[in-house]
């Protein structure tokens, strides 16, 4: 089995800052790329921002500037430092991880639970 279970989400105010963190678990080999993606109500659910093993980054055009993805592969952990935080941040936040889990399995996506992120005006 395989858990990735998120934290830091909440309620901020627009312009503050909240951090999100995702921890995997259970029997992992090997981490591809890692990341969150986020769905508000009524839309689908979009890439925010991710991360491969050896640090590249990709991030969506709207959190350019403003959200910063990290990870720590010790720790099989990734984080979402999320700054001047908008309305329009308002969303369930997903932690991804494109993993496997035994030599010669195919590398395959797991999902967190969530964690809601409201941004007030």
């Amino acid at each position: 089995q395989v858990q990735l279970v998120e934290s830091g989400g909440g309620l901020v105010q627009a312009g503050g800052s909240l951090r999100l963190s995702c921890a995997a678990s259970g029997t992992i080999l090997s981490i591809n790329a890692m990341g969150w993606y986020r769905q508000a109500p009524g839309k689908q659910r979009e890439l925010v921002a991710a991360i491969t093993s050896g640090g590249t980054t990709n991030y969506a055009d709207s959190v350019k500037g403003r959200f910063t993805i990290s990870r720590d592969n010790a720790r099989n952990t990734v984080f979402l430092q999320m700054s001047s935080l908008s309305p329009e941040d308002t969303a369930v936040y997903y932690c991804n991880a494109n993993l496997n889990r035994f030599p010669g399995l195919p590398f395959r996506d797991y999902w967190g639970q969530g964690t809601q992120v409201t941004v007030s005006s």
